[in-house]
């Protein structure tokens, strides 16, 4: 019997979707889903699916963002910024950006607003959000996760050091290829990108797909502890996967900037 799992990453307007049959590891795919119910209703019908996209939104956001929001930027200390604090519920159905920054700020104490770049992954937010509030008992199967808080955990809790972007990102793409590896994934899922896929969004479409399986497997780590939901009973809550023992940890980076192995 196959036991597929899955993970989404958003790209380019659509999902950068990688899936693994957990009884039979050989059997994997990489592919460019248009939404989420294509990768729902694809053949393998994977049973837990691992998504880079807020899921849970409240009306009100009080302290600077969502209870997931602040504990995953704790977490990631430094790298703290690549989690965009989502704002309240209104402002992610705005009509433009002008009047979601209002809306935030109308919602939220002390009152904030958005980055362009925050607002720019909206889309996927709304997308998300009107599929599990339409139909809520595919929160059993999706759940919300954040890559790089994935990768944080897969070097032991420690600070991966490179970014995936910019002058360093082939080190940093080679730094996560190497964390996945140790993790288990196979190599030819590694190297499977499709066509039309960025490396970093292939990459961190697999690191949802491992929080996926160890979601499955009863060992991911909720941040925050107890989750919350929102107006629509949907879980706030980004998962994690499971630490491995310290000496696991690949990343380390010493005085001169080099990764240590």
């Amino acid at each position: 019997m196959a036991r597929w799992i899955a993970g989404l990453d958003g790209c380019r307007g659509a999902w950068a979707g990688a899936l693994l049959d957990l009884d039979d590891p050989e059997r994997h795919r990489c592919a460019l889903f248009p939404d989420v119910e294509a990768l729902l209703d694809a053949p393998e019908q994977p049973l837990v699916i691992g998504i880079d996209v807020p899921i849970g939104l409240p009306d009100r956001i009080v302290g600077g963002g969502r209870a997931a929001d602040l504990a995953a930027r704790a977490k990631l200390g430094p790298a703290r910024s690549s989690v965009f604090p989502m704002p309240p519920r209104a402002a992610i159905y705005a009509d433009d950006y002008d009047a979601a920054k209002a809306a935030s700020r109308a919602a939220s104490d002390p009152p904030f607003a958005p980055s362009i770049q925050g607002y720019n992954i909206f889309r996927y937010v709304r997308a998300v959000d009107t599929l599990l509030r339409a139909r809520p008992e595919l929160c059993d199967r999706i759940h919300e996760v954040h890559p790089e808080v994935a990768f944080h955990a897969l070097n032991g809790g420690r600070p991966l050091g490179l970014p995936k972007k910019g002058p360093r990102a082939r080190e940093g793409l080679d730094l996560r290829r190497r964390l996945l590896a140790a993790a288990g994934l196979p190599e030819a899922l590694i190297d499977a990108r499709a066509k039309g896929i960025p490396a970093d969004d292939h990459l961190d479409a697999l690191a949802a797909l491992l929080v996926a399986r160890d979601i499955l497997a009863g060992r991911a780590v909720p941040m925050p502890a107890v989750p919350e939901r929102d107006a629509y009973g949907l879980p706030v809550v980004i998962w994690a996967p499971a630490e491995p023992e310290p000496a696991a940890g690949i990343g380390d980076i010493d005085s001169t900037g080099a990764v240590a192995l």
